[in-house]
């Protein structure tokens, strides 16, 4: 088992932690320039309950574009793969998640992946529901259902200040808008995908979420399968070819787990048939990724042969 002590896992984190100071919070999102920089936590979820931890691992954070794909998973479910997949395209690309330059360039204007923001907007489009209130609540119960809590919510505060801010995000939205992508009302989209950001919940939760998806779709504590084993399988694709925004190919080198970050600083791993992580780092890089979550998710890499390559 890897890391069978936590006093392990805190020196990996101890040694993480340096690179902190590297970052930066996402302060272009009011509420997220609130996060403490040197923050870092760990939670490794194994499928017979046992979990490993280090770090402050209660601490709550949004998810952020780790949302993308759980959003995915329900609406694959929801939909299929013919469907969501005729509207969204399933190539990496090397340009920032936010970008529109693409979306230009394509014919159709169908966005390349479900992991840069104007795919996961497509993605979202497609919950099923007749208000964007029974929407969420569709996917939040999803979401419960993964992590076995009820509690599980989103931040006000985090969904408004994203709501107020997200500008290029109604661009994206208008440009597919006139491509026919996307056919309803813009504010309603960008209402329920900040909420769907904004969804909360701590790293031990998290860990849960990548251990289902690890496991194929079934959460092995309860036995219960909350997704077909398709479904797990695109969705860990996508966090393997597109997870890291435009680092990703780096990433799958040096570390190889399929993962998905989050400008929160959180990171969702799940290491195929073994166990779900879940880590939070609010100081980020460049491409948006938690600087020294990535470094983390590199050290146990590396001591413990973790890549799937």
């Amino acid at each position: 088992m890897l890391c069978q002590s936590s006093d392990e896992l805190k020196e990996l984190v101890r040694e993480a932690k340096k690179c902190a100071k590297n970052g930066r919070v996402a302060n272009y999102i009011p509420a997220l320039g609130k996060a403490n920089p040197t923050d870092l936590s760990i939670a490794i979820h194994y499928p017979d309950g046992n979990c490993v931890q280090a770090g402050d691992i209660e601490k709550k954070f949004t998810l952020q574009s780790i949302s993308k794909v759980i959003s995915l998973a329900l609406v694959l479910m929801d939909r299929g793969s013919n469907y969501v997949f005729e509207r969204v395209g399933m190539e990496p690309t090397g340009d920032p998640f936010n970008s529109i330059a693409k979306l230009e360039t394509m014919v159709p204007a169908k966005p390349l992946n479900p992991m840069i923001n104007a795919g996961a907007l497509v993605v979202t489009h497609m919950i099923k529901g007749n208000t964007v209130e029974e929407r969420f609540q569709r996917l939040l119960l999803f979401i419960q259902d993964m992590v076995r809590d009820s509690n599980i919510s989103y931040c006000k505060e985090v969904a408004l200040s994203e709501f107020e801010t997200a500008n290029l995000n109604r661009a994206l939205v208008y440009f597919l808008k006139q491509h026919n992508i996307i056919q309803e009302d813009v504010e309603h989209l960008i209402d329920l995908y900040t909420k769907q950001c904004a969804i909360e919940m701590n790293c031990f939760d998290l860990s849960k979420i990548g251990m289902v998806f690890a496991m194929d779709g079934v959460d092995p504590e309860s036995g219960k399968r909350i997704m077909p084993v398709d479904v797990a399988r695109i969705c860990k694709t996508f966090m393997v070819t597109c997870g890291m925004y435009n680092a990703s190919g780096e990433f799958a080198i040096k570390v190889g787990i399929p993962s998905k970050s989050g400008v929160s600083g959180g990171i969702m791993g799940s290491v195929p048939g073994r166990f779900g992580i879940g880590i939070f780092g609010p100081a980020l890089d460049e491409k948006g990724n938690s600087i020294a979550g990535i470094k983390l998710l590199e050290l146990l890499s590396q001591n413990y042969q973790l890549s799937m390559f």
